[in-house]
């Protein structure tokens, strides 16, 4: 079986590969127990995009994360991926998943670990078609020169690089990413996150991040979705009018920073809990 290739994606000054809505949730809840964990959840995320939820522990940003994933069943409302329902999304391999830990099984090296979702999808591809796929992958995560490393071998920032180049290797239309900087010291965040934006600028995927960073959030973003607590609720949603390309030197900016001082007041609204319907 041919591999598809992941062919560069030109992505405009303000961030749209296209207009149409790729994630549709609409008034979405989860209760667990009896207990309400999200609340009336409505988004509309165009192809293409880059959207992070940001908000307070507990606020259920990683269980909305799993419903976009089709791991946890909404109780009410409706999701749909491409019009498809998350579950059937996933079993097309339209999603990709990254974690905070990157998961690599350590007896295999970076590029068999970058290779490993699609050598599990696909057993007909011969081991060297699966090498192929997994360089390439670890090339576009600016990993290409420590393929044959074990993870042992790798920082900690270099194994999240292959836990990304595992998530693409399927060529998935969504990346989901669960805070996958969070173990990550400052610096290394940083790079990590531009590095990042310069993989969704040459793949055009659709991101959707969680996060608890707010300079993240914005240097990252398209769109950021504030959650609020008990129940987990969209409080504010925010425009982050900021053109791309963007680089490090961004956060200088006073349009950084005003974007900054919004989303921090957003997020002290959000630490209040509200009223379950």
């Amino acid at each position: 079986m041919a591999i598809n290739p992941i062919h560069p994606v030109a992505i405009s000054a303000r961030g749209d590969v296209k207009d149409e809505t790729l994630i549709s949730v609409k008034g979405v809840n989860v209760r667990f127990s009896g207990q309400q964990v999200l609340q009336n959840i409505n988004l509309s995320i165009p192809k293409g995009s880059f959207v992070s939820l940001i908000g307070p522990s507990g606020c259920g940003k990683s269980t909305l994360l799993k419903v976009l994933a089709g791991l946890v069943e909404p109780s009410d409302g409706e999701v749909t991926i491409a019009g498809l329902s998350p579950s059937e999304a996933t079993r097309r391999q339209m999603i990709g998943l990254v974690f905070q830990e990157a998961n690599l099984l350590p007896w295999k090296n970076a590029v068999d670990n970058a290779s490993l979702l699609l050598s599990i999808a696909d057993r007909s591809l011969s081991r060297a078609e699966l090498r192929a796929r997994g360089q390439n992958m670890l090339e576009l995560v600016g990993l290409g020169d420590s393929a044959h490393k074990y993870p042992h071998q790798l920082s900690g920032g270099m194994r999240q690089r292959v836990a990304i180049a595992r998530a693409l290797s399927l060529d998935p239309a969504v990346l989901l990413m669960d805070e996958p900087f969070g173990a990550l010291d400052a610096i290394t965040r940083d790079v990590m996150s531009q590095s990042l934006l310069e993989i969704w600028e040459r793949t055009g995927k659709t991101v959707v991040l969680v996060t608890h960073s707010i300079d993240e959030a914005v240097h990252l973003s398209r769109d950021v979705h504030v959650l609020g607590i008990r129940p987990g609720r969209i409080t504010k949603s925010l425009d982050i009018d900021l053109p791309y390309p963007r680089d490090l030197t961004l956060a200088e900016k006073p349009e950084f920073l005003r974007l900054m001082v919004q989303m921090r007041t957003a997020l002290r609204a959000s630490h209040q809990p509200g009223e379950t319907s």
